[in-house]
């Protein structure tokens, strides 16, 4: 088998970035063995340090009443949930709507599209390309870091703190 390395090219590379966010969403999967002690279990912005990884001094700083605190309005399971779907959504793909259906919406958006649009157009994807490429690769991280840490404060709410480390 061979082994390969994650030199500095391959860390941006978005191949690795979706490998190391599936890798970090099964680890929740396999650690989160009751899913629903995390229904109404707020996740915290400030958990989310450089590392992903959870900061206690930082959450009893927290003012209790603070709603801005929240990473968002949501509890600890819905992100459990959103993050398994965005994974099988990486795995398996998301269904696309028929074919016919697609294009006459594409068509209805650029307004015909006719061939003079057509090549303005084509000189522009390598420009979106790498524009969506850069997103992709940025949301992944952040989905990493909080399935990261989802799975530390999990792990802290059960008592296993030092689970796996």
């Amino acid at each position: 088998m061979m082994q390969i390395c994650d030199s500095y090219s391959q860390k941006y590379s978005l191949f690795n970035a979706m490998n190391r966010f599936i890798g970090a969403v099964n680890n929740m999967d396999q650690t989160v063995m009751v899913p629903s002690l995390l229904r109404d279990v707020p996740l915290l912005l400030e958990e989310l340090d450089a590392a992903g990884a959870v900061c206690p001094q930082r959450e009893a700083a927290l003012p209790t009443g603070d709603p801005g605190a929240y990473f968002s309005r949501r509890d600890m399971y819905s992100h459990y949930v959103l993050l398994k779907s965005i994974r099988n959504d990486i795995e398996w793909g998301v269904v696309q709507p028929p074919a016919g259906e697609e294009a006459a919406r594409k068509k209805d958006k650029l307004g015909g599209g006719g061939p003079a649009e057509e090549g303005e157009g084509e000189e522009d994807l390598e420009q979106q390309f790498h524009y969506h490429l850069s997103g992709l690769h940025s949301v992944l991280s952040k989905l990493t870091r909080k399935a990261n840490v989802l799975t530390n404060r999990y792990k802290q709410e059960i008592g296993f703190s030092s689970w796996g480390q």
